[in-house]
């Protein structure tokens, strides 16, 4: 039954769990996501605003080429790019569905230059167009509540939906405390990672001393 469940991770063929459609994790992430930049601060830093889109600019074009590459462009409908720096002492960034890219400032430090903040964008670009969110979710979804769809379990069960969602995403966890995906699809977003920023004009060998950071 839950092999009729499954789906391919575009470009690796890695089969994943998918319990949630593509249209309920982009609507879900627009709300969340909204909500997040109310109860949070925007960088006043335009220097590092600009540096983080640019960035993420780069990255985003680097797989729109590469999808379309591999005749995979229809697995990015539906995104609709949004890069932000959130002014906090986190040492952490996330990509949620749909591209919608949050950069704490408190991992410039780590980064240090544009090379480093490539690594990291890159890496959770890579989460997004992986769809490890949604495996992710529906893992979450199946263990916690029954394997509900997500519809219904926000409609009955708001609230575990929710908590269930910030932890799938890592929002307002430390780097480190928490993993919110398994150490599969983190190789995952380690390997697209670097073919993206490679692809955007970045050398993918800043990736080892970020890490080492």
């Amino acid at each position: 039954l839950l092999f009729q469940f499954c789906s391919l991770v575009p470009l690796t063929g890695r089969r994943q769990l998918s319990l949630v459609s593509d249209a309920d994790m982009f609507s879900t992430s627009l709300v969340q996501y909204d909500q997040f930049l109310k109860e949070n601060k925007l960088s006043t830093n335009t220097a590092e605003t600009n540096l983080v889109r640019r960035v993420g600019n780069r990255i985003k074009n680097a797989v729109t080429i590469y999808f379309a590459q591999n005749d995979l462009s229809q697995e990015l409908n539906g995104f609709a790019w949004e890069f932000n720096l959130i002014e906090s002492e986190e040492v952490n960034a996330w990509c949620m569905p749909g591209g919608k890219v949050v950069v704490y400032s408190g991992i410039l430090p780590v980064t240090q230059d544009e090379t480093g903040l490539a690594v990291v964008m890159a890496h959770e670009i890579a989460h997004a167009v992986a769809k490890h969110s949604n495996e992710r979710m529906s893992q979450a979804l199946l263990a916690q509540l029954g394997g509900q769809t997500l519809a219904v379990a926000l409609r009955e069960k708001p609230r575990q939906t929710q908590d269930i969602w910030m932890t799938v995403f890592g929002v307002g966890v430390q780097l480190g405390a928490v993993l919110p995906y398994s150490r599969l699809q983190e190789g995952e977003a380690d390997h697209l990672g670097l073919i993206f920023m490679a692809m955007a004009g970045y050398d993918p060998n800043g990736a080892i001393a970020f890490w080492q950071r």
